[in-house]
């Protein structure tokens, strides 16, 4: 992970292509998801622990995928995510397909995950921890 950017490389399965070879567009929002969980990862931050610890967790409120050129089975592709907009209860995620070799992304998301309380289903503040991670400079919004 290099600035908050962090990558993630993927092979495209058979079972991700329709009938016209192609993958077949829910899993771009997979890979994006997929992508995020490893960006945790390499922050480092276990945002698993919040659920057992705290009773929150985040939940993804909005996706949007812009899809460029398709993906075909067997193709070795990338996933870059790095943060946006970091507010008081969510993260605005974004999000590029890359195959290595080309210079524009194959397809490009961006999405929301919001912190919340899981007896309430109301939004909570991020926790202090990832917030601390992140840099307190990095807080941007509401």
């Amino acid at each position: 992970m290099t600035e908050r950017t962090c990558r993630t490389s993927f092979r495209v399965r058979y079972s991700e292509v329709d009938y016209q070879g192609i993958v077949y567009l829910a899993h771009y929002v997979m890979y994006c998801d997929h992508g995020i969980h490893e960006w945790f990862r390499a922050l480092p931050y276990d945002y698993t622990e919040i659920r057992r610890t705290s009773g929150t967790d985040f939940h993804t409120v909005r996706v949007v995928v812009d899809y460029k050129r398709p993906l075909r089975f067997d193709e070795l592709f990338e996933v870059e995510v790095h943060p946006g907009r970091i507010g008081r209860s969510s993260i605005t995620f974004h999000a590029a397909v890359l195959v290595p070799g080309e210079t524009e992304p194959r397809a490009t998301g961006e999405l929301v995950w919001v912190h919340a309380d899981q007896a309430t289903m109301r939004s909570a503040p991020l926790p202090a921890a990832l917030l601390a991670r992140l840099g307190a400079g990095q807080k941007n919004g509401p």
